[in-house]
C-alpha cells in the first residue's frame, strides 16, 4: 500500500497535501547518503557528490514533467524564480504584466514590485473564469509583455487551459509564464505540451519534496534571449573558472541559478520524485479522482454541486458560508487535517489517502450541514 511509503501525520486523515505533501520514508536515508555523508567524509571535496544530487533532481523532474534536464534550473521557490526572470525579459514597447486576481499572492507581490522596472500590472478580476480560454483571449491585448498563468488555482481548485493560453501568447508575441505549484505531481502534465516559455514550480506540495526545492523550466528556444541580473558563480558557463574578470552565461537554464546552491532540499526532493515516478502521475491522478468522487457522492446535493471534477485539480475547495463553524467542529472532532481560506474549506487526497477516509470526511460534513 502506498501509504506505507510515507510518514503520514495522524491520528486522523491528512488532507493538507495542497499545503505540504507528506515525507516519503526513504527521504531520510537519501539526505544522509547524498548530503550529510559526503560532507562528513569529504568536507570541501564533497562538491562533485553534491552536484550529482542536483543533476538527479533535474533528471527526475524531466522524467515526470517532460523536457530535458538541462532546461531546468533549481530555485528556492516560485517567487524567487519569478523575481529573477522579470528583469531578464528583453525590453519592448509592451509594458503590461497580466495575471489573474486569484493568483497566489506571493507571485502577485513580485509582479507588483516589477512596476518599479517600468512594467504595469493588470489583474483579471475574480469574476472572470480562468478556465475559459475566451477570457484569456480577450485579456491578451497588444500591450501585454508577459502573462502569469496559474495552472491549478489554490483558492478554487480551478484548472486553466494552459496549452490554449500559451498558443494565444505565441500568436501575439507575449511571454507565457506558468505556475504549476498546485498541479505538478497530481495532474499529468508536460512542459513541452504546454509549449509555454517558462514554467515555475515547487516540490513542497503534491511532489512531496518539502520546502526549498523549487524549479524553473525555460524553453530552450528562449533561454539565449534572457540575461538575468541576479547571477552568481553557478550562473557561469564554468563555475570553477574563478576569474573575476571573466563571466559568461551558462548556455542553458543554469544562467538563472545564482550563487552557492543549497543541496539538502534537493537531496530530499530527488528521492520524493523517484517515489512518485515509481507510481506514475497518471495512477496518482486516477486515485485522486476516485477519492474525489467518493467524497462528492457522500455530500448533500447543494454541496455536491460545488465539485466539478471536469474543471478542478486535486484540491477540493468548498464555500461553507454560515455553516463554517459547524463544519470546522465536525472535522476537528474527527481529527481531519485541513485548512481554510476565509470561508473556503480546502481538502486534498493524495496517494497515501484512502477511500475510507474520503467517505468518512463526507459523512462527518453531511452531519454538520443544516
Amino acid at each position: 500500500m502506498h501509504r506505507d511509503e510515507f510518514y503520514v501525520p495522524g491520528p486522523g486523515p491528512y488532507c493538507l497535501t495542497h499545503s505540504v505533501g507528506c515525507l516519503p520514508k526513504l527521504s531520510g536515508d537519501a539526505i544522509h547518503a547524498n548530503y550529510l555523508q559526503p560532507w562528513q567524509q569529504l568536507g570541501g571535496d564533497a562538491w562533485d557528490s553534491w552536484l550529482t544530487v542536483i543533476a538527479a533532481f533535474k533528471q527526475h523532474l524531466a522524467k515526470l514533467l517532460g523536457g530535458n534536464a538541462d532546461d531546468y534550473c533549481p530555485q528556492s521557490n516560485l517567487s524567487s524564480g519569478l523575481a529573477k526572470l522579470l528583469p531578464a525579459i528583453p525590453k519592448s514597447q509592451r509594458t503590461v504584466l497580466l495575471a489573474a486576481e486569484d493568483s497566489f499572492p506571493s507571485l502577485a507581490f513580485v509582479l507588483q514590485r516589477a512596476c518599479q522596472m517600468g512594467f504595469n500590472l493588470r489583474l483579471l478580476a475574480r469574476s472572470h473564469d480562468p478556465s475559459n480560454a475566451d477570457v484569456w483571449a480577450e485579456a491578451l491585448t497588444a500591450d501585454v509583455a508577459a502573462v502569469l498563468v496559474t495552472h491549478a488555482h489554490s483558492n478554487t481548485g480551478v484548472v486553466a487551459p494552459v496549452a490554449k493560453i500559451a498558443m494565444l501568447c505565441r500568436e501575439r508575441g507575449i511571454l507565457c509564464i506558468v505556475d504549476v505549484a498546485q498541479s505538478a505531481g497530481i495532474l499529468p502534465l508536460s512542459v513541452t505540451d504546454f509549449a509555454a516559455d517558462i514554467v515555475l514550480g515547487s516540490c513542497v506540495k503534491w511532489l512531496c519534496g518539502g520546502p526549498g526545492a523549487g524549479f524553473m523550466w525555460i524553453s530552450p528556444a528562449l533561454v539565449q534571449h534572457l540575461s538575468p541580473l541576479d547571477v552568481g558563480w553557478f550562473s557561469h558557463a564554468d563555475p570553477f573558472e574563478f576569474d573575476v574578470h571573466s563571466f559568461e552565461f551558462a548556455a542553458d537554464a543554469r544562467r538563472f541559478w545564482g550563487g552557492t546552491p543549497c543541496i539538502a532540499p534537493y537531496a530530499i526532493a530527488a528521492q520524493s520524485l523517484q517515489v512518485l515516478a515509481n507510481t506514475g502521475i497518471a495512477a496518482i491522478r486516477a486515485h485522486n479522482n476516485q477519492l474525489l468522487s467518493i467524497f462528492r457522492d457522500g455530500l448533500p446535493a447543494d454541496w455536491r454541486a460545488q465539485i466539478d471534477l471536469g474543471r478542478t485539480g486535486g484540491t477540493i475547495c468548498l464555500t461553507a458560508g454560515d455553516a463554517l463553524p459547524d463544519v470546522l467542529r465536525a472535522l476537528q472532532a474527527n481529527a481531519v487535517r485541513f485548512d481554510c481560506r476565509g470561508t473556503v474549506l480546502r481538502l486534498s487526497f493524495h496517494i497515501y489517502n484512502t477511500a475510507a477516509e474520503a467517505a468518512c470526511i463526507a459523512h462527518c460534513l453531511s452531519g454538520a450541514l443544516p
